[in-house]
């Protein structure tokens, strides 16, 4: 396995595309739902309407245009080939940022955040705010190889994004994630690598303690019912993926239809939207994001990833500085106080009136603030 940086460039063939098409056109459909609501998961007539677009009018030429344009690379890291986006920035003074997805999401998240953190005077902000971007696919996730043994959890992928940095001559860095990117983030923090001078979450990993209900504000009333909902109701597909990510890979690569609707659902559930996905997202950036895990038939080894790292998901204490974003459409909203028993050093928190579970996807420009917010506080320590 080369460890030498190679630049990477998709070409999908026309015949897999084709193949995409018909298999779209040839879906067994299942019957309608016995409700009126998403209570029972994507009801057909939203998905049926997503993948005929996706088979009649959905360009993934545009797509792949733009991540060819992003500065795609690969580079072998512990036996893996590790696909990734970088730009630099201009700026001579630029901090390296190292950017972590999660699931049901890929690199294309950030592709509208790249060019104003890269380039912020651009894009109305300040020269002195410039970042250099790595964007990384999990291992198993986008382009990047699928692990072929176990033991492909969060600490090996934090120590596996401290070698790419390295790599690419990054001695210090800041890194930020949500979801699994989230998990990722901590683990580098609780590394204690020195190349990492701070870190931000979208979806800190705190959780209230049992003394806690009796003494809510109403916020954390909120956010506890939020989590309540979340496993009662909504953690169905975890479940399934930390259980059995192979029996459901069966399903989800054979059939795109069903793979659309896999992530469909979290598009509704975890954006901020008023009822319809596309009310946070986009089509074109909803099957942008989907055909990151139908073109690599990667849906079993992206849930694998549950199967080797859900008991991670909880709270663990850092002493590096750490900043947090809350949106209000989160999964969980932990508040301040709890989150100051485990993060020593909080720099920045700030809790924001829009926005989901898909931060710079949904809300590039709040974003982007956010991270300038943030890092503008240690850039120079």
């Amino acid at each position: 396995m080369s460890a030498t940086i190679q630049t990477f460039e998709l070409a999908i063939a026309d015949e897999v595309l084709a193949e995409l098409r018909s298999r779209l056109a040839r879906t067994r459909w299942p019957e309608r739902e016995t409700v009126d609501d998403w209570s029972q998961g994507v009801p057909l007539e939203r998905i049926k309407a997503l993948c005929d677009y996706w088979r009649c009018d959905y360009d993934w030429r545009r797509c792949e245009a733009r991540l060819n344009a992003s500065g795609q690379y690969q580079t072998g890291i512990d036996g893996l080939r590790i696909h990734f986006l970088h730009v630099r920035s201009k700026n001579p003074d630029a901090v390296p940022l190292i950017l972590t997805h999660g699931w049901p999401g890929s690199v294309v998240e950030f592709l509208d955040v790249i060019g104003p953190l890269t380039d912020p005077v651009a894009h109305g902000g300040d020269a002195a705010d410039a970042f250099h971007v790595v964007v990384p696919s999990l291992p198993g996730y986008g382009f990047s190889d699928k692990p072929q043994t176990t033991g492909w959890g969060v600490e090996r992928i934090a120590a596996a994004w401290v070698s790419l940095m390295k790599r690419l001559g990054y001695e210090r860095f800041f890194a930020q994630g949500g979801d699994w990117g989230a998990a990722v983030t901590t683990a580098i923090g609780m590394l204690g690598a020195p190349e990492c001078a701070g870190i931000h979450l979208n979806m800190p990993l705190i959780y209230p303690e049992a003394a806690d209900p009796a003494q809510l504000t109403a916020a954390e009333q909120a956010s506890v019912a939020s989590l309540k909902f979340y496993r009662r109701s909504d953690s169905g597909y975890a479940r399934i993926q930390n259980t059995r990510p192979q029996t459901l890979a069966y399903g989800l690569t054979d059939s795109p239809a069903a793979q659309a609707a896999w992530i469909y659902e979290k598009f509704y559930a975890w954006t901020d939207n008023r009822g319809e996905p596309a009310h946070a997202l986009t089509r074109d950036a909803m099957l942008d994001n989907i055909m990151l895990y139908w073109l690599p038939a990667n849906a079993g080894s992206a849930a694998r990833l549950y199967w080797e790292s859900l008991a991670f998901f909880k709270a663990r204490p850092l002493t590096l500085p750490v900043g947090v974003s809350i949106y209000p459409r989160e999964i969980f909203r932990p508040s301040r106080r709890w989150a100051e028993r485990y993060y020593a050093n909080i720099i920045h928190w700030n809790e924001l009136d829009k926005g989901g579970h898909f931060a710079a996807f949904e809300q590039p420009e709040l974003f982007v603030a956010e991270l300038r917010n943030c890092f503008r506080r240690i850039r120079s320590a």
